[in-house]
C-alpha cells in the first residue's frame, strides 16, 4: 500500500468509495491508504473522549430509572409504586394514538398534482412495508423516556421491498458533540452536532454479507471496559431480573456468531461527511461511508418536552421519578406502620401477671391478676404514620399529574371528586390542548423523517433503471401502479405537510362547512367557476384526483391549457385560438411558471375576454354539430322527440 499524506488518497477516492457502496460491492483497503486509516482512527477516538464523559452522568440516571419503571428484582416483601409507568404510557398512549399524516404538495406546478399524488400513494405504501407504525412505537417510547429520541435513515433496500430502511438508535449508547442542541440544527444548521455516534453488534457473517465492509478478518475478540452497549444490556437485564450475558459470551468462537462491539461514528472530514465504522475499541476501520444528503445527517431526532438551546430537554422520568421514589417509601412506611398496629407490643405489670405464658395469644382467654387490672398492660406508643400515608400519596400523585396533564380522566379512572359535565369537558379540552403541543413538536421531527424519505428515492431510485408497483385504492377498488423516479421525483423538490390525524380531520370538516355555506350561492352565479366548485367540494369530502377527474372530466380547453403549459415553461409563446375559453385558460395558465411568456401570454387572453365582450360580432358563435342541424340529412329521418302530453 502507498503511503501519502492524510486525507490525500482518500479525497480522491471519494467517488470510489460512494459508487461501491452503492453497488454493493466491498470496499476494499486498498483505496484507503494506511496513513490515512491512521489519521481517521485518531481523529474519531479523540472525538468519543470529547463526548463520552459528557454523556456518561446522564446515560447513568436514564439507565437507573429503567428499575423504577419495572422493576422485577425488588424486595418480596417490599410494594413498589407504578406511578411512572401510569403516568408514562398515558401520555405515550395519547401520542402513538393521533398518527401524525404526511401530506406532499408540489411546488413547481406543471406535472406536481400527478407527483404529488403518486407521493402520497406511495408515502401510504411505505408506511406500512417499512414497518413505520412499530418504529414510530419505539421512536416515541425512546423520545418520552429519555427526552430524545433518534432514528437513523440512510440505508435503503433494492433487493427486497425496494424502499428506505429506517433504524431506531438505542439513545442509551449514543454519545454526542457537547455544544450539540439537535442533530442537524436549525434550517441554518447552528445547534448541529459536529460528531457523534452510537455503538452495536455484530457477527462476523453478518459484517461479511453486508456491502461496504472490509478489514473484518482482523476482528479480535475482546472486552470494551466502556462497552455503551454492554452497560445497557446489564440495566435492562437488571429491571427484567434475567441474567447478564455478555461474561458468558466470551466462550464464543469468532467464527461461531461471537458479536463484535462496533462504533458507527458520524464526522466531517476534509469537509466531506462520512460514516466512519470501527472495531477492536475503536483501532481498526472497517468501514468509511460518504454521506451526500445536502450536509445533513442522516438522523432524524425528536423530542417530547424540548428546551430551547438544549440536547436533553424534560422526559416523563424527569418529572415523576422523585415522585415515585417518595411514594414508594411511605407506602412500604405505611405498611409497616399498620402492620405494627395489628402486631403491637405491650408494658406488663410482673407483680399482677405473674406467668408470661399468660400472654400467648388464644380466642377466649382469661389471664388472672393480682388485684386491680387497671394498668396490668398498656401498648408500647409508637408512630401512626400509615394515618398520612393516603394524604402524601394524593399530594405527590396530583403533582405528577399537573406536570404531564395526566389527570385521572385521561388515565381511563373515574375522578375521586364529584365534578360536574362542564368541569369535566373543560378539564379534557386543556388536557387536548397541552397534547396538541406534544403532538405538533412530534410534527417537526415526522416532516424531517418525510424529508429524508424522499432523499433517499432521490439518491437511490435509478433513472430509467428502477420501477416499483404499489397498491393504491382506486375509484374501481384497489389497483396496481408502477412507479419509476419520474414519477416521484419532481422538478423542484415538493413540500411535505404534517398533520395531526385528528386535527386535520376537524380541520378538513371545518373547511368543508366553510366552504357549503357559500358554494350554493357561487353556483347562482353564472360568472363563477362552477367546474372548480364542484371539484373542490369533491376534495373536502375525502375523493381523490383519479375520483374527481372521473366524476368531472377535463374539459378541451383544459387539455388544450394543460399542454400550452409545457411551451410557456421552456419559454415559448403557444398560439390563443379564436374559441378558446379564455377563463379556464387563465386559471390553467396560473399553474405555469411565471415567466415573462406565461406573463403575456395570460395577459393576451385577458385582451381578448374584454374584445369579445366589446364586439361580439367579430366572434361567431360555436358552430353546432352537424347531426344537430335542423333540415339536414342525418336528421331528416328521424322522428320528433317527444312531449311530455305525449
Amino acid at each position: 500500500m502507498a503511503t501519502t499524506a492524510p486525507y490525500k488518497k482518500l479525497k480522491l477516492n471519494y467517488q470510489e468509495i460512494e459508487r461501491m457502496i452503492v453497488k454493493g460491492e466491498e470496499v476494499v483497503p486498498d483505496i484507503i491508504d494506511v496513513q490515512t486509516q491512521k489519521s481517521i482512527i485518531a481523529q474519531v477516538d479523540e472525538e468519543y473522549n470529547v463526548c463520552y464523559p459528557h454523556t456518561e452522568a446522564k446515560r447513568t440516571q436514564q439507565l437507573a430509572r429503567l428499575k423504577l419503571y419495572n422493576n422485577q428484582r425488588r424486595d418480596e416483601d417490599a410494594v413498589g409504586d407504578p406511578l411512572m409507568f401510569t403516568v408514562f404510557n398515558t401520555v405515550l398512549a395519547s401520542l402513538y394514538d393521533d398518527r401524525l399524516m404526511a401530506k406532499w404538495e408540489g411546488r413547481s406546478g406543471e406535472g406536481d398534482e400527478d407527483v404529488e399524488e403518486n407521493l402520497n400513494a406511495l408515502a401510504e405504501y411505505d408506511y406500512d412495508i417499512m414497518g413505520k407504525s412499530e418504529l414510530d412505537y419505539q421512536w416515541d417510547w425512546d423520545t418520552a423516556f429519555f427526552g430524545r429520541g433518534l432514528m437513523l435513515m440512510m440505508d435503503f433496500d433494492r433487493e427486497g421491498i425496494m424502499a428506505p430502511v429506517p433504524e431506531i438508535i438505542d439513545p442509551t449508547t449514543f454519545v454526542r458533540d457537547p455544544r450539540a442542541s439537535s442533530v442537524n440544527g436549525d434550517f441554518r444548521g447552528r445547534g448541529g452536532m459536529r460528531f457523534g455516534g452510537f455503538e452495536t453488534g455484530a457477527s462476523y457473517y453478518e459484517l461479511k454479507n453486508l456491502p461496504g465492509y472490509f478489514n473484518i478478518q482482523s476482528l479480535r475478540k475482546g472486552k470494551d471496559i466502556r462497552s455503551l452497549l454492554d452497560k445497557a444490556r446489564e440495566a435492562r437485564n437488571i429491571a427484567q431480573n434475567t441474567e447478564n450475558f455478555p461474561q458468558k459470551e466470551e466462550t464464543l468462537g469468532k467464527y461461531n456468531n461471537y458479536e463484535f462491539k462496533l462504533l458507527n461514528w458520524f464526522t466531517t472530514i476534509k469537509g466531506e461527511k462520512y460514516l466512519v465504522t470501527l472495531g477492536n475499541c475503536r483501532s481498526t476501520l472497517i468501514r468509511l461511508v460518504p454521506l451526500k444528503y445536502g450536509g445533513l445527517w442522516p438522523i432524524i431526532d425528536r423530542t417530547l418536552y424540548p428546551m430551547a438551546h438544549d440536547w436533553d430537554g424534560v422526559c416523563v422520568p424527569d418529572l415523576t421519578e422523585d415522585k415515585q421514589r417518595a411514594r414508594a417509601v411511605f407506602l412500604n412506611l405505611g405498611m409497616k406502620s399498620a402492620k405494627a398496629d395489628v402486631m403491637a407490643r405491650f408494658l406488663y405489670d410482673r407483680n399482677k401477671i405473674k406467668n408470661k405464658n399468660d400472654l400467648n395469644y388464644r380466642v377466649n382467654k382469661y389471664i388472672g391478676v393480682d388485684g386491680d387490672v387497671t394498668n396490668a398492660m398498656v401498648p408500647v406508643q409508637k408512630s401512626n404514620a400509615y394515618q398520612y400515608v393516603n394524604v402524601l400519596m394524593d399530594v405527590l400523585d396530583q403533582a405528577a399529574q399537573r406536570a404531564t396533564a395526566t389527570p385521572e380522566i385521561q388515565q381511563g379512572m373515574p375522578s375521586d371528586q364529584q365534578r360536574t359535565l362542564g368541569e369535566l369537558n373543560l378539564v379534557s379540552s386543556k388536557v387536548d390542548t397541552r397534547y396538541s403541543m406534544s403532538a405538533k413538536i412530534f410534527g417537526w421531527s415526522e416532516r424531517a423523517f418525510w424529508r429524508q424519505w424522499y432523499r433517499q428515492y432521490k439518491l437511490h431510485f435509478k433513472d430509467q433503471i428502477d420501477e416499483k408497483i404499489v397498491r393504491v385504492q382506486g375509484p374501481l377498488g384497489p389497483e396496481w401502479r408502477p412507479l419509476t423516479k419520474e414519477n416521484i421525483i419532481a422538478q423542484v423538490d415538493p413540500d411535505v405537510r404534517i398533520e395531526s390525524r385528528i386535527i386535520s380531520e376537524a380541520k378538513r370538516m371545518r373547511e368543508q362547512q366553510g366552504f357549503d355555506s357559500i358554494a350554493g350561492l357561487a353556483l347562482q352565479d353564472p360568472e363563477s367557476g362552477h367546474r372548480y366548485i364542484l371539484k373542490k367540494a369533491a376534495k373536502l369530502r375525502g375523493f381523490k384526483k383519479q375520483e374527481i377527474d372521473m366524476a368531472f372530466p377535463p374539459t378541451v380547453d383544459e387539455m388544450q391549457a394543460e399542454d400550452e403549459n409545457k411551451l410557456l415553461n421552456v419559454g415559448k409563446l403557444p398560439t390563443i385560438g379564436i374559441r378558446d375559453d379564455h377563463k379556464t385558460h387563465i386559471f390553467i395558465h396560473a399553474k405555469a411558471n411565471q415567466n415573462a411568456q406565461t406573463m403575456a401570454h395570460t395577459r393576451a387572453h385577458k385582451k381578448l375576454m374584454i374584445v369579445k365582450r366589446n364586439r361580439v360580432d367579430l366572434f361567431p358563435p360555436p358552430t353546432a354539430p352537424a347531426f344537430q342541424q335542423p333540415g339536414s340529412q342525418s336528421t331528416a329521418g328521424m322522428a320528433a322527440p317527444m312531449t311530455p302530453t305525449q
